[in-house]
């Protein structure tokens, strides 16, 4: 008996925490509760319970809410990574994206899965010694690199050296994800991809 008690004082306290979560999950992704409403079909007034701890979490809930963040659902819930071999870092907030450190070694090749919410932003033009890779995995993102200006859109990478003055970050579209891999100056990326069929020449 002693042990089904403490089971559900654990359950308890797990199902407590989701809430703040929630509320904290949003806000990074610079959601609103109407906009997340939208996405996921669940009213706001039950989202505004669910992170008050007024509305007690249910799956139906929260795969919408986990689909709409992108992000498992272990993550809602704070799920425990037992015996788990993948890296779970702990999100960082900084300049308004949250960035999800995926190597765990200081110095050398870095990468990091960033989330960039949608926003208006002035570019402001940085150099530092490095280089840099982006692929955009969903959204649209912005990169100015000296006198260029493009989109970068899913499945579309960048690579540079950040000697070159540049800035990447929001087109004010709409939310966007992607890795970035930065190393030390000359630590180029180099990515193997399959090359263009040749256009059959005629005569």
């Amino acid at each position: 008996m002693a042990e089904n008690d403490d089971d559900n004082v654990n359950l308890d306290g797990v199902l407590a925490e989701v809430g703040p979560r929630l509320r904290k999950l949003r806000k990074e992704r610079g959601a609103t509760l109407a906009g997340l409403a939208a996405a996921t079909g669940i009213s706001v007034s039950t989202l505004s319970r669910l992170e008050s701890g007024h509305r007690k979490p249910s799956l139906e809930l929260l795969l919408p809410i986990a689909r709409a963040h992108q992000v498992a659902l272990d993550e809602l819930v704070g799920a425990p990574p037992v015996g788990d071999p993948r890296v779970r870092s702990k999100p960082i907030v900084r300049h308004g994206r949250t960035m999800i450190p995926l190597t765990r070694q200081p110095g050398g090749l870095q990468a990091y899965k960033i989330f960039e919410p949608v926003r208006s932003v002035e570019p402001d033009l940085q150099t530092h010694e490095g280089y840099e890779w982006l692929y955009v995995l969903s959204g649209r993102l912005r990169l100015v690199l000296a006198d260029h200006d493009v989109i970068l859109t899913a499945g579309e990478a960048a690579e540079f050296d950040t000697r070159v003055p540049h800035w990447f970050g929001s087109t004010g579209e709409g939310p966007a994800e992607f890795l970035s891999l930065f190393g030390p100056q000359g630590e180029r990326m180099h990515v193997r991809a399959r090359p263009a069929r040749r256009e059959r020449e005629t005569d």
